[in-house]
């Protein structure tokens, strides 16, 4: 079932998916070579409890952590570890969840440490750039598999490949909700888009080949060829005549252009 929000849950959510973009903007402040994917994980979740909320990941269907931290050729749900540091020219992707007032907030986004091979850089500008292309297809009356399409086209264009296995999906009082998100589709196909649906866009876009595998942890999704990947999310509210984005970039991007 497809649950639609009214004005005052859009804020609610809204309030939770800004405090993940602040969250994410804090991890920009930490993120170099040598420092844990461990210590990440606990900056964050004392950030998140400081100001009123609790991790939305944290015992999620049993992952063990606040973050999720996905370091080159892992995908998503890397888990954090004590013995797991950044390098020079890694690309790590951080997805994060919170839950304020009953609603759930969701975002991720791709850093890169240090110097990066300018074919991986590329890869996260693209992949950010078919997140924004989804988002324009946000919009009632129109399809799932216009989202989908339109970050497919973008990536595949571009020469990259985009993951099947896992998608995007409803935010609301539960962190996955219906409908279903793919980065894949046809145009006109799939669920009618309708004002007050709130769902999460992830484009997992692929260096190389589009497979993956899911490692022996039972979490960590990389992809099977070894190449790096790249992830971005916002989650969204459908509207009458566009996207409204309710999670943020800006607190990660403020902090970026200050390096």
């Amino acid at each position: 079932m497809i649950f639609l929000k009214n004005a005052e849950e859009i804020e609610l959510l809204r309030e939770s998916n800004l405090l993940v973009g602040k969250t994410l903007g804090e991890m920009a402040k930490h993120i170099r070579p040598g420092i844990s994917t461990l210590e990440l994980d606990r900056i964050a979740e004392e950030f998140i409890r400081d100001h009123g909320a609790v991790p939305g990941f944290l015992g999620y269907g049993g992952f063990p952590n606040t973050l999720c931290i996905s370091v080159n050729d892992a995908v998503v749900h890397g888990i954090p570890a004590a013995d797991c540091f950044l390098k020079e020219g890694d690309v790590v992707s951080i997805d994060c969840g919170t839950l304020m007032n009953g609603y759930y907030g969701d975002s991720a986004y791709t850093f890169e440490v240090g110097e990066v091979k300018e074919e991986v850089r590329k890869l996260l500008r693209v992949t950010k750039e078919a997140l924004y292309k989804g988002i324009e297809k946000a919009v009632a009356g129109l399809r799932i598999g216009d989202i989908g399409y339109a970050v497919q086209s973008y990536c595949e264009e571009n020469g990259y490949s985009v993951v099947r296995e896992l998608v995007g999906h409803g935010v609301g009082r539960d962190m996955h909700e219906e409908p279903q998100v793919p980065n894949y589709g046809r145009r006109g196909q799939g669920v009618k888009l309708a004002e007050g649906m709130v769902i999460a866009i992830e484009p997992m876009i692929n260096l190389g080949k589009r497979y993956v595998f899911q490692d022996s942890d039972g979490w960590t999704v990389r992809t099977r060829d070894g190449m790096p990947s790249a992830h971005f999310e916002h989650t969204v509210a459908v509207g009458k005549h566009g996207a409204d984005i309710l999670s943020s970039f800006e607190f990660v991007e403020k902090e970026l252009s200050r390096l």
